[in-house]
């Protein structure tokens, strides 16, 4: 048996540059000694911007800037586990195989100056209808951003207020959901935060004033990079526009320049801790509580007045940095009438506090169902449970933390209707008896359910939004983050209580039976630093976890005769090399 050789990345004075003729081997590289490399490195720089160091928080930013560790596990985030990471900026390029990231990754690290290119613009559509415009930068912008961001995201993690929970290491969605619930429900049933602000920003990201925002950075040795970034312009068709104010939605390190101009805004709406820290954040009883996930709040007020008066101080706080409320969006309501946030529905019913999913998010989710099956038209049982499949999962793994029940089960109605009209487009002249007796029956033997969608052929089926179990998500406490050394075994604790990503049985039991390792390279089968936070974000990582894994059949042998055979999960791509080895040696 030949035994891989590996390369140790190592961070001393040595080997921080290195040679700029070197040849890598992107294969071979010591991935877990890289990270931890980095993850050290941001640990310290926590520890000093904690402190009130800034002179070691300085010294130990240009360290990490030239830190070969974090130049191969930033090429590596954005060329390979980053969902945008095939497309394109104005240049055309993308890096997707061995060869073009270690080319990419020691061409970032001997860079000498920055040159930044303009981004392209490109759309996606938005809930309500509209456009949402996207700034994707070129590959190698990408790559610089994430090196500089695990430079400035350290730093003002220890900084950032408790209820900030968009674009955070460790925070999300559910986290935003859960402390308003907490708030809400914190004096045993004595609701005394009735009135909300439920407040949106215009055009945060293509808004924010490029001098404020240099300004708050101060002294950090990566400011002119990022001012190049943000003055970097627009590329749309074929016409160039300079870019005066804003940072392009699509850039890497964009959320966290949009945490960092929003700093502060919990105090400018009066906000007032009674105790701050690590193990949590009680707010004074005569205080407003914000919640804040990117440009999307909430604030909790004692009466309609206050509510008007936090309003008017946050518009008032938002002018100097290029921010403004956006009215449309923008309503002070009372809490028995209930108010949508991130795409649940929050209302009191007499003394009970119930979190649902919204009615515009039920509305999006059976328009996107009726869509894809009615485009399915003409295709066979497989390719419908191809395209329907990751959608009701990711829908409702986002939900499953909430009072979902009766939604989950109205889903599945629906998606039976449209199932059987689907069936009756297929078969015009068959009677009904025979339509439900050639697409449904009991396929989950674990289930007693007879009107399962799925094929008799294959023995695959359509899984059902009720069988997903509700489990209550736990919230992260006060101030936490995971760039903090001394909460290790806190965050270790808590990665354990996260529920089971949304898998069939058999995944999950070889996850848990490997560890969540790869048999063959011994690295994480399923990154979850960075949990996805809507419906879509799930659909995509799980269309992205099918291709990524791979199942190994390992036949064991005793006495020249097969004995037994055993599963595994590998990664896609370990098991191509695998295999090509294999075949080289025969």
């Amino acid at each position: 048996m030949t035994k891989k050789k590996t390369t140790t990345v190592v961070d001393n004075d040595v080997a921080v540059n290195g040679p700029e003729g070197e040849i890598l081997d992107w294969s071979s590289i010591d991935w877990r000694t890289a990270e931890d490399n980095v993850r050290r490195l941001r640990q310290r720089i926590f520890t000093a911007s904690k402190a009130g160091d800034l002179k070691q928080v300085r010294n130990l930013q240009k360290l990490m800037l030239r830190s070969r560790s974090n130049t191969l596990t930033s090429v590596r985030q954005v060329t390979q586990r980053n969902a945008g990471r095939m497309t394109a900026g104005v240049d055309g390029k993308v890096a997707l195989t061995d060869s073009t990231r270690a080319k990419l990754a020691m061409n970032i690290h001997h860079q000498r100056t920055l040159c930044a290119r303009p981004v392209r613009r490109v759309y996606i559509p938005k809930a309500n209808g509209k456009q949402r415009p996207l700034g994707i930068p070129v590959i190698s912008d990408r790559c610089q951003q994430a090196r500089v961001k695990n430079a400035l995201e350290p730093e003002w993690e220890a900084r950032f207020e408790p209820k900030s929970y968009g674009f955070r290491s460790g925070r999300g969605c559910h986290d935003a959901i859960d402390a308003i619930y907490k708030t809400i429900n914190g004096n045993g049933g004595d609701v005394k935060r009735q009135w909300i602000l439920d407040a949106d920003l215009t055009a945060a990201f293509d808004r924010i004033d490029h001098s404020v925002l240099l300004r708050t950075l101060g002294t950090f040795p990566g400011r002119e990079m990022i001012a190049a970034w943000l003055k970097a312009g627009v590329v749309e068709g074929e016409a160039f526009t300079p870019t005066e104010e804003g940072t392009p939605q699509g850039g890497v390190i964009s959320p966290l320049l949009l945490n960092v101009a929003l700093h502060g805004l919990e105090d400018a709406a009066g906000v007032r801790y009674e105790s701050l820290g690590t193990e949590g954040a009680r707010v004074r009883c005569d205080s407003p509580v914000a919640v804040r996930y990117a440009d999307d709040l909430v604030v909790l007020c004692r009466s309609s007045d206050e509510a008007q008066q936090v309003k008017t101080q946050l518009g008032e706080w938002l002018k100097p940095r290029g921010l403004s409320f956006n009215e449309d969006k923008t309503n002070i309501v009372c809490l028995s009438a209930g108010f949508d946030f991130l795409g649940f529905n929050i209302r009191r019913y007499g003394s009970k506090t119930l979190i649902k999913p919204s009615k515009a998010a039920m509305r999006r989710i059976r328009q996107r169902l009726r869509s894809v099956v009615m485009g399915l038209r003409g295709s066979n049982t497989e390719a419908v449970l191809t395209a329907l499949i990751p959608i009701i999962r990711g829908w409702s793994a986002y939900y499953r933390g909430v009072v979902s029940s009766k939604a989950f089960a109205s889903l599945d109605a629906y998606m039976w209707r449209l199932l059987y009209k689907w069936i009756r487009h297929h078969h015009r002249n068959k009677p009904r008896s025979w339509m439900i007796a050639r697409y449904f029956g009991q396929f989950n033997r674990s289930r007693k359910d007879n009107w399962v969608f799925g094929s008799h052929e294959s023995g695959a089926y359509l899984i059902k939004f009720a069988w997903t179990k509700i489990v209550r998500h736990p919230m992260v406490r006060g101030t936490s983050s995971p760039d903090d050394p001394t909460l290790t075994q806190y965050w270790k604790q808590r990665r354990s209580k996260q529920p089971p990503p949304p898998m069939n049985r058999q995944i999950l039991r070889l996850l848990k039976m490997q560890g969540g390792q790869c048999s063959l390279c011994s690295d994480v089968l399923l990154y979850d630093d960075v949990q996805p936070q809507t419906p879509q974000e799930w659909e995509m990582w799980l269309r992205a976890a099918g291709t990524a894994l791979a199942m190994q059949v390992v036949v064991h042998k005793e006495h020249g005769k097969p004995d037994r055979n055993e599963q595994r999960l590998v990664h896609a791509g370990c098991q191509r090399r695998s295999s090509t080895g294999q075949q080289q040696r025969h």
